[in-house]
């Protein structure tokens, strides 16, 4: 089993975000203003030993890499940022790929959403939007990606790299930009691509081309999910602000089926999720997670990965979300306790597969 976990790259400053949220902006800015709104709410949350780290570091890199290994995550799928030519956030994943470290397994997500000042991916207040342009423009896509595809250390599937898109229905000529891309993989020496769309909290529609569908938590299961009641409703001020419920989430997850027309399917899994870092109290927030519950139902899900999905993959969500409140990484409250739950639920598995 191969659990996944999503990796933010915006812990690292960049000119645009400098421009649009003010100087010095990274994704910790979010973090450490963060406030509680109401009595059990847990802000700001911080990192163990204060270690606000810096993506262009490459120790830190390194950290993140052998402390997921450690404790049994197989590999990072870092969010890729593309508009027409124009690169976000790409500093860390080009340094990994021109100095060859960390040697960790890593994969891609190109998260083709505009970007907001809502954090939130819908289409008012852009700063920068997309336009997915014609078949000139998907090849300029694709060999920015080649020397990553190349890699050794990308996450393959049959010898295909392993290439996720989040929101799919959005790009008007989808089915033709994947197979021009296929086409591309196979004139440079690659067997293809595995492509995978991301089922979230967006339209799902149909797409064609694509090899496997993932589910990713716990978006999917808040707009898809045979939700009941799961939301509480506090005045924070003066606007209504949900809260989750954690269990029920977790339990309309594992109580979903696998099948869906013979299509492969890769399951998700979700840390926590609060992103009122980001959104203040037009966020959402949970109540119910503790580190003891996540382990619990990490380890049902890989299980019904394994035995009811055939899947090799659990997606994670995320190694390091802090302004939407999940991550794996140590924090100030509960220290490695995530990732503890990570490493007993993946032994959990191998000794009920023992003979």
């Amino acid at each position: 089993m191969k659990l996944i976990a999503f990796l933010l790259p915006q812990f690292h400053r960049v000119a645009e975000n400098d421009r649009w949220w003010g100087e010095g902006f990274t994704e910790w800015t979010n973090v450490k203003k963060a406030v509680p709104l109401y009595p059990s709410h847990v802000q700001p949350r911080a990192p163990m030993n204060q270690y606000y780290y810096d993506l262009t570091d490459p120790e830190a890199r390194m950290w993140q890499a052998e402390t997921a290994k450690a404790y049994g995550v197989y590999g990072f799928c870092y969010y890729h940022y593309w508009f027409k030519g124009k690169k976000l956030l790409e500093k860390p994943l080009q340094e990994i790929l021109k100095y060859k470290t960390p040697d960790f397994p890593f994969c891609l997500s190109w998260a083709n959403e505009p970007w907001t000042r809502k954090w939130d991916g819908m289409e008012s207040d852009v700063l920068m939007a997309q336009d997915y342009g014609d078949e000139k423009d998907w090849s300029l896509h694709f060999y920015s990606l080649l020397d990553a595809f190349m890699d050794p250390r990308y996450i393959r599937v049959n010898g295909k790299p392993l290439f996720l898109i989040y929101r799919p229905v959005s790009i008007p000529r989808c089915e033709e930009m994947i197979v021009h891309w296929q086409k591309l993989a196979l004139t440079n020496g690659l067997k293809g691509i595995h492509m995978v769309r991301t089922l979230g909290g967006f339209s799902i529609g149909e797409q064609q081309g694509f090899d496997a569908s993932m589910e990713f938590e716990p978006h999917y299961t808040f707009a898809h999910g045979n939700l009941k009641q799961p939301w509480s409703r506090f005045s924070v001020e003066g606007r209504e602000h949900l809260v989750m419920d954690y269990d029920k989430v977790w339990q309309s997850i594992l109580e979903r089926t696998p099948h869906r027309d013979g299509e492969q399917i890769y399951p998700g899994a979700y840390v926590n999720w609060d992103n009122t870092p980001r959104r203040g109290s037009s966020g959402q927030s949970s109540l119910g997670m503790t580190p003891q519950k996540f382990g619990w139902y990490l380890s049902k899900q890989i299980a019904r990965a394994k035995e009811a999905y055939k899947s090799e993959f659990v997606f994670i969500n995320a190694w390091n979300e802090w302004g939407e409140g999940a991550y794996l990484e140590p924090d100030i409250e509960y220290g490695y306790q995530y990732l503890h739950a990570v490493r007993r639920a993946l032994d959990q598995n191998t000794k009920q597969n023992l003979p």
